[in-house]
């Protein structure tokens, strides 16, 4: 199993292809993943790579954090789990009857 890595302060304009790149002079690369706005399609300026190794994830962790890609500082990192989020933006079960 593979290591996941976040990688933030990407350049807008950054490729999937251009992130596997950049990580592929660190070890196998098994995926690349932007992160875009579910409504405009737009890059939101992070995303995940996932190395074949813990070894090969941690010397490209080693390697690019605090490097600049495009005029950004990247942030990389291991990846934490997603965090559950709220059900929110409803109605809260409270009725909606007048009186």
């Amino acid at each position: 199993m593979g290591a996941k890595i976040y990688v933030g302060g990407l350049p807008y304009a950054t490729t999937e292809q251009q992130l596997s790149d950049l990580f592929a002079a660190h070890g196998a690369v098994a995926s690349a993943r932007i992160i875009t706005d579910k409504f405009t399609g737009q890059s939101r300026g992070f995303g995940f790579v996932e190395m074949s190794s813990d070894g090969e994830a941690q010397a490209a962790i080693a390697a690019l954090n605090g490097t600049q890609l495009g005029g950004r500082t990247l942030t990389v990192n291991e990846a934490r789990p997603q965090e559950p989020r709220s059900g929110g933006g409803g109605r809260g079960g409270f009725g909606g009857g007048r009186g």
